[in-house]
């Protein structure tokens, strides 16, 4: 909650709601929905009742009640009343279902789950966008699009619904993912990165690309489905000093591929298997990094920083 002597910036606000704050100052400018109040010389921060009136606002447009009906609502309801229409209306977004629990995980995330229940593209890509800008590639992951791939992933397999949420989430972070700027043509690519035969997510390997090229260095992605011979052929052409493998289901995990990568005559420096689905025991000489921030410590500890 927002404390009676402090308040919420415009983009902490837009972060807890789910909606970019283009759209929040839209509210402001149209409807009158701002901040409580403005000290002259410091930023316009909204208290919890401005706070309240935007989550109406936010919730019955997400319900498909006009802009100006929803503000109207949302400006004559006191404080009582806005509790009360909350209570009242059903826990859903437009585009159906619940909303997606993001554990312990800060309002940005939560705010991230809401928009992604809406199918907001638009603002899921700018949130996605704003934390890489603001934190970098490894934190925006592991602190913003985990917890809300988590989410989705857990009611997904409670449902067997969410895939067209799942699907538009992982458009828009590879989207943002793929607009991190790439080290220059010509550099050397010592990473190839490649997905587990028949495994087809990708997005934690574009995740480590992009963290890969915010450091300067280059990787090849093969992305999703990468059948064994074309993994070992693209190994062969490229030479690299890191082969990554990533899956993320059992079912994808093969461990023979891993095996012919370590048998090749000039074989990486490092071969690495990555993601869940891979089994305690690996062939020896593979190594396990069990998360980003490990993966990158392992390119490190062998390509050197630009």
């Amino acid at each position: 909650m927002v404390g009676e002597d402090e308040g919420l910036s415009a983009g902490a606000v837009a972060r807890r709601l789910g909606i970019a704050v283009t759209t929040l100052r839209t509210w402001h400018q149209r409807y009158g929905l701002g901040p409580s109040g403005h000290d002259p010389g410091h930023h316009r921060r909204y208290d919890a009742e401005a706070l309240a009136r935007l989550e109406t606002m936010r919730r019955l447009t997400a319900q498909g009640v006009p802009a100006a009906e929803a503000a109207r609502v949302a400006r004559s309801a006191g404080p009582d009343g806005i509790a009360r229409l909350a209570d009242e209306r059903p826990h859903t977004r437009d585009g159906g279902g619940h909303t997606i629990a993001v554990g312990r995980a800060g309002a940005q995330a939560r705010g991230l789950a809401r928009a992604a229940m809406r199918l907001d593209a638009l603002t899921v890509r700018h949130l996605v966008q704003e934390a890489v800008a603001e934190h970098g590639v490894v934190d925006a992951w592991q602190d913003l699009l985990v917890p809300v791939l988590v989410g989705i992933g857990t009611r997904h397999a409670a449902t067997q619904r969410l895939i067209d949420v799942e699907h538009l989430v992982s458009r828009c972070v590879s989207e943002v993912f793929g607009g991190v700027r790439r080290p220059a043509p010509g550099t050397p690519v010592p990473v190839l990165l490649a997905c587990a035969d028949e495994e087809q997510h990708s997005l934690p390997l574009e995740a480590m690309a992009a963290a890969l090229a915010e450091r300067g260095v280059a990787a090849r992605l093969l992305g999703a489905r990468v059948p064994p011979r074309a993994l070992l052929d693209a190994v062969r052409r490229t030479g690299p000093a890191v082969a990554l493998v990533w899956s993320h289901h059992p079912d994808t995990a093969d461990l023979a591929t891993l095996q012919a990568l370590l048998d090749l005559p000039r074989r990486p420096t490092v071969v690495a298997a990555a993601g869940p689905g891979w089994p305690d025991e690996l062939p020896g000489g593979v190594l396990r990094p069990r998360s980003l921030d490990e993966a990158l410590q392992l390119v490190d500890s062998i390509v050197p920083v630009p």
